[in-house]
């Protein structure tokens, strides 16, 4: 380079420099204002300063005097441009490659390099930068920015090589990432240095957070929560902010309540309820820790507390203008502790802990409650509960209409079921088809003949609570007529057939078939009409074999008509059956059709069976 390039090289090189450094500045002022359209407009005129200086320098010959400059630009520019938008993008990605080509073609190094990937051309940068050590510092900010990327996008093998090549191991004798990043050491920034907006110690900061967050957060959701104690203890004790370290209690509530250590857990929640206003996730594990514990009354409070917290806006601070953990950290998964879903999804849970609590009038409360704000948004389409389960149109009015029922507000619960039947009438005609694809388990709408015909059920046993016992059986029978006229006769075997969901339509079925086959005979026994009952309990012992109540309610007609042989050998029957297994248990019913197979079990159906076992000949009681 000639003296009069060399003098106009450094001349301007002063210029670019004193640009990023007012840009820098004006960025931080930014940060500190407390308005927030001057506060963004700042900002946003940063970020387009930085493009242009970056444009400017980029335009040029790659140059190892200006290159220390070059790349703080290009960090300070990804980093407000990713803080700004909250995310990283492919863009960053392709500043950071277009970054270590410049590299590389100080060393005069291009062609066939050029066309490698990113992981590739940092090995090459990495065997590079020992012959030129003014770019040390720089390319380790760089390589935070890279490594906060790969982390966003759970890229942790080409996150481990990078580290690995950096602190100098070839050997990968190392894969523990957590290590790998304690053992990386930035080296010092220089005090006469361009100005930067986040340093590489700080960027090496945020991602051992965040990655530890992560690494434990992973292993709670994967049922260890011994290992997730670790790495969750390593974020608590680290450079935290406070919204993560609601969360990082809340985490480790979880894991001791998972250890059955319940008051260290209840200390963590209170710790991470006093730490920030982000109330929601603590006061649901709270509410969970309640309930292992048999603690129902503040089970139920934190509830109620939690559908007050998610009704409040949430005031979240602005976002600084560096990369910070948040930043770095997934949307909570579905199975994780720390996901507390909507306001309607957790009023569904309280409501629903109070009808299986037996507070059936708070429970018809929050039910209407929650109708009321679900009807109130748009139209919500009738469709099998996700999973994990979360408030269904069909099934909240049906649960809503069992805690009606429930708490004696039967003319209450008669109005809720026309109301679901009106919404379903015209599914009607097509419930054959409906049907068939229940079974199947392949189209839309699997569970609307089971929401159908339970809505009968429920109106019968709602006129039977107000004595109108005719009307009752009206309703029992239409229930009956809907499940045996629209099941299909055989159940299809093609390669589209979903078996776990298959059986668990078929397990509600069958239990539903049983349910109200005894309620209908339950009213002919009222009448007097044991006959005609003893026909319903015969049947609804084929239809559900594993329902043992079906049993005690034919035993007890056999019984009452002194037909004593057949109620002994359906005894003997009842005795076999309770020392097998049964396998409708292991499918787990509707909470509207588990309560109300609740009501029709008798309580003293074991004194009942006791006594009946006194009365038998000596020669058959063995």
């Amino acid at each position: 380079m000639s003296r009069q390039t060399t003098s106009v090289g450094s001349s301007c090189l002063d210029l670019w420099r004193e640009k990023n450094d007012r840009l820098v500045r004006q960025a931080k002022v930014a940060q500190n204002s407390g308005l927030t359209l001057r506060r963004q407009q700042l900002a946003q005129d940063a970020l387009e300063g930085l493009r242009g200086l970056l444009h400017s320098l980029q335009g040029l010959p790659a140059a190892v005097p200006v290159l220390p400059l070059e790349l703080t630009v290009t960090c300070n520019f990804i980093i407000l441009r990713a803080s700004l938008a909250q995310g990283f993008t492919e863009d960053q990605a392709q500043d950071i490659q277009r970054s270590l080509e410049r590299v590389l073609e100080t060393q005069e190094q291009r062609g066939p390099r050029l066309e490698q990937g990113l992981r590739e051309l940092w090995d090459s940068v990495l065997r590079a930068s020992c012959l030129l050590p003014e770019l040390l510092s720089a390319l380790h900010r760089l390589v935070g920015l890279q490594a906060a990327l790969w982390l966003s996008a759970d890229r942790l093998g080409d996150l481990a090589l990078l580290l690995e090549t950096l602190n100098g191991s070839q050997s990968g004798a190392s894969k523990d990432l957590l290590l790998l990043l304690k053992t990386w050491s930035p080296p010092a920034e220089e005090l006469d240095a361009p100005l930067t907006l986040q340093d590489a110690q700080g960027l090496k900061d945020v991602l051992l957070t965040a990655f530890a967050y992560r690494q434990g957060l992973q292993e709670l959701i994967t049922g260890n929560p011994d290992k997730a104690l670790s790495s969750l203890h390593e974020v608590a004790s680290g450079l935290c902010p406070r919204p993560v370290l609601v969360q990082v209690y809340t985490a480790l509530g979880s894991c001791h309540r998972k250890m059955g250590n319940p008051q260290r857990a209840l200390l963590y929640l209170v710790a991470a309820l006093k730490e920030g206003s982000a109330w929601g996730p603590p006061l649901l594990e709270a509410s969970r820790l309640y309930q292992q514990l048999g603690d129902t009354t503040a089970e139920l409070e934190s509830l109620e507390l939690l559908v007050e917290a998610l009704n409040v806006p949430c005031s979240s601070k602005a976002p600084q203008f560096l990369i910070e953990v948040e930043l770095l950290l997934p949307p909570p998964d579905l199975a994780s502790p720390l996901h507390c879903g909507t306001q309607s999804q957790t009023k569904h849970i309280l409501a629903s802990r109070c009808l299986q609590t037996g507070r059936a009038g708070d429970a018809a409360e929050h039910y209407l409650d929650l109708l009321a704000l679900l009807l109130d948004s748009s139209e919500p389409r009738f469709s099998p509960p996700p999973s994990p389960p979360g408030p269904c149109m069909p099934e909240v009015f049906l649960e809503a209409a069992v805690a009606l029922i429930q708490a004696g507000r039967a003319q209450d619960a008669l109005t809720l079921c026309e109301e679901l039947l009106s919404r379903t009438s015209s599914l009607l005609p097509k419930m054959s088809r409906l049907w068939e694809d229940a079974r199947k388990g392949t189209k839309e709408l699997p569970y609307c003949p089971l929401w159908v015909s339970a809505t009968h059920l429920l109106q019968g046993q709602a006129w039977v609570q107000l004595g109108a016992q005719k009307v009752a059986i009206s309703e029992f029978s239409r229930c009956l007529e809907l499940l045996f006229r629209a099941t299909p006769e055989e159940k299809e075997q093609g390669a589209a057939f979903n078996c776990e969901q298959g059986c668990k339509s078929d397990a509600a079925l069958q239990q539903l078939r049983a349910a109200a086959l005894i309620s209908r005979g339950l009213e002919w026994v009222a009448s007097g009409q044991d006959t005609r009952a003893l026909q319903d309990f015969l049947l609804s012992v084929q239809m559900c074999p594993g329902n043992r109540d079906t049993y005690f309610h034919l035993l007890q007609t056999l019984k009452r008509l002194d037909r004593r042989d057949e109620a002994t050998a359906l005894w003997w029957r009842l005795e076999a059956q309770t020392k097998g297994s049964h396998e409708d248990a292991l499918w787990s019913l509707p909470l509207y059709l588990e309560s109300y197979l609740s009501w029709i079990r008798p309580s003293d159906r074991d004194a009942f069976l006791e006594e009946f076992r006194t009365s038998l000949p000596k020669s058959c009681d063995l």
